[in-house]
């Protein structure tokens, strides 16, 4: 039997797949990529270096989906800003991704350089060495909470009467739609106030 002219196996169709069965389920295994390409496990680790390496295949793919122009913009607010909600909207299509990617250090190159680009805005707009990842890490830990909350029902909050709650009635009730995007509005504004408070330059 002659070799299929496309081959099962490369580093982006195990990309893919790895990220569909963590879309589906919310993690996965070598094997499971294996079986759904048609492949033997073993054949996997020629291209990727075990689960590790198909971790940082996940977050590469997911990460390239930022848009990484928006820091460039002026002043670095708004690109921090602009960051931010791209940053945000590539994790939220992938939920179930977060909490994977979180268990080990970035070590993806294309990653590593969107932080050295966000890094790199913050020293030259003044701010001490000491402050920037402190800040970096805040915005992150706002940017992925609230990913994971876009993929939260609506309605967080069910009101029972064995447990009266008159004020938090009160507070739903006068909520609109959008409760998601707008509690990262109001993070991402006292991120932001925060932030011009310790001094960079706009």
């Amino acid at each position: 039997m002659g070799r299929p002219r496309t081959p099962l196996l490369d580093r982006e169709r195990i990309a893919t797949t790895a990220l569909d069965i963590v879309d589906e389920r919310g993690d996965f295994s070598v094997p499971q990529v294996a079986k759904r390409l048609g492949a033997q496990t073993g054949s996997v680790y020629h291209h990727v270096d075990g689960r590790d390496g198909i971790v940082e295949l996940l977050r590469e793919r997911v990460a390239s989906t930022i848009d990484p122009a928006t820091l460039d913009l002026r002043p670095w607010d708004a690109a921090l800003e602009a960051w931010a909600r791209s940053y945000r909207a590539a994790f939220a299509a992938h939920p179930r991704a977060i909490p994977l990617l979180m268990t080990s250090p970035v070590r993806a190159p294309r990653v590593l350089e969107q932080y050295e680009r966000a890094v790199t805005l913050l020293l030259d707009a003044g701010f001490p060495p000491a402050d920037v990842m402190p800040l970096l890490t805040a915005l992150e830990n706002l940017v992925l909470g609230s990913a994971l909350d876009l993929a939260a029902p609506e309605t967080m909050w069910e009101l029972t009467a064995s447990a009266p709650t008159p004020r938090l009635a009160e507070a739903l009730s006068a909520s609109s739609e959008g409760r998601a995007d707008r509690a990262f509005d109001v993070g991402l504004a006292a991120f932001l106030a925060h932030a011009r408070e310790l001094g960079g330059r706009a």
